[in-house]
């Protein structure tokens, strides 16, 4: 009985976590090229989006497409984009860790 109810507990807490990480986008791959799989620019003057605001994410997504921010790169990327789409990459990034960019001095 008491196996059951530490695996239960252990479930309990277990199961939000896991519902709160979001899946890998789909559409990533063109994203990451600069801004890095997980957040962290790849490319100078990119900036890094990993634990962004989602909702700060979400609307400078739907501003590159729909031109309300101009940068022809960056509404290129996200143009044809659905608004699951544009959510699914401002979720995944602001789920990421910011981390130290490498050489950086505390």
């Amino acid at each position: 009985m008491r196996t059951v109810s530490i695996v239960a507990l252990s479930l309990a807490f277990a199961l939000p976590a896991m519902a709160a990480s979001p899946a890998k986008p789909a559409r990533l791959g063109l994203c990451a090229a600069c801004h890095g799989e997980d957040g962290m620019a790849r490319v100078p003057g990119a900036p890094n989006l990993a634990g962004q605001r989602l909702d700060y994410l979400r609307k400078a997504l739907a501003d590159y497409r729909d031109g309300r921010r101009d940068v022809p790169v960056m509404r290129a990327a996200v143009g044809p984009m659905s608004p699951v789409d544009l959510d699914a990459l401002a979720r995944w990034y602001s789920a990421q860790a910011p981390r130290a960019a490498a050489g950086a001095q505390p």
